[in-house]
């Protein structure tokens, strides 16, 4: 048995999944004429009580094209320095949309409005021009930490003011809306544009995406066909990620009390210099000097678990779909053994 904590995208589909994608109507959708993407991207769009979305392969593609749709060349991008649009997609903001980017040191991914605010570059042409401010909730690199909506609600109010777009990059926004008892309207009445991945804590295995105005969308769409994203008869995609909004966004409160579970056992080790705080479905924790993260990695592997070492002194573990009570169980037994 292996036990997969590397990451939430290594799931695979549940039979009930794979039986939906199986029976799923699908035409072309470059030509929008497959019914089933129609149905999801009607869905969540009405989810987040936003005029619509696009269906995409990836979120990093889903946000590449949000932050296109936002920017003109030599614009600023204002986020977290953990952000994943900056840490984990290629370059994509310089690369796709020739922008560049305001780190703000945020508090586990966390930035606030009073930063943003004073990062706002003037009205200079020595300076580039700020246009975005993009947030993370969950935050990856955080430890999947949820915002404050309220804070959340103060950036808003700076973007209105100073005219800039505002973009979420909500991958795992599913498990903070379970995990803070929150709507997905909240979100859809602050945002211009929201990117929500399926092929994470949802299960799915692919798909993300783009939330947004009717005309923002439709931009969006041309974007896409340009970076390659425009897709045929991928309705059986779609249809996993309606089965799984069906049946396993409320189960995520149980990855996030498995991953409490496996935290408390982790923090009690004398190895362990700090553990992020664990609201969510992702465990951070940080080795005392001696220690290494990719030998611990090795170690962990050798009884079949599987973690992911972030940083040479850091571990990630994510709780996922796929993960049991048993797996918990055994995983907690080996940490224990661990000298």
């Amino acid at each position: 048995m292996i036990i997969d904590f590397r990451s939430d995208t290594v799931t695979k589909p549940s039979l009930g999944m794979l039986e939906a994608m199986m029976k799923a109507p699908v035409g072309d959708d470059v030509f929008g004429e497959d019914p089933s993407i129609n149905e999801l991207e009607n869905w969540v769009a009405g989810m987040f009580g936003m005029e619509a979305a696009l269906f995409c392969p990836s979120g990093t593609m889903t946000n590449q094209i949000a932050i296109k749709c936002h920017t003109q060349p030599g614009d600023e991008v204002i986020c977290d320095e953990t952000s994943h649009i900056y840490q984990y997609e290629g370059g994509g903001i310089a690369f796709n949309s020739s922008a560049s980017v305001k780190l703000l040191k945020g508090d586990l991914g966390r930035i606030t409005a009073e930063q943003v605010l004073v990062s706002i570059q003037p009205d200079d042409p020595h300076r580039p021009h700020t246009s975005l401010v993009s947030l993370e909730n969950t935050s990856n690199r955080g430890g999947g930490s949820c915002y404050d909506f309220n804070e959340i609600k103060k950036i808003q109010a700076v973007c209105r003011e100073k005219g800039l777009a505002f973009h979420l990059d909500g991958a795992r926004l599913w498990n903070a809306l379970v995990a803070k008892k929150e709507n997905p309207r909240q979100y859809g009445e602050v945002f211009d544009s929201i990117s929500v991945c399926l092929s994470k804590s949802l299960g799915c295995p692919v798909g993300s995406l783009l939330l947004g105005r009717k005309d923002f969308i439709k931009k969006a769409r041309r974007v896409r066909k340009v970076f390659g994203g425009g897709m045929r008869q991928a309705g059986f995609l779609a249809a996993a990620g309606i089965y799984a909004l069906q049946n396993n966004i409320e189960r995520l409160a149980e990855d996030h009390a498995h991953s409490k579970q496996i935290a408390e056992a982790i923090s009690k080790k004398d190895f362990v210099k700090m553990i992020l705080p664990v609201e969510t479905n992702i465990i951070i924790f940080e080795l005392k000097e001696g220690r290494s993260a990719p030998d611990l990695v090795a170690v962990l592997k050798e009884e079949n678990i599987l973690g992911y070492a972030i940083s040479p002194s850091r571990v990630r573990l994510v709780v996922h779909l796929d993960i049991t009570k048993v797996m918990v169980s055994k995983t907690i037994t080996a940490f224990q053994s661990l000298k």
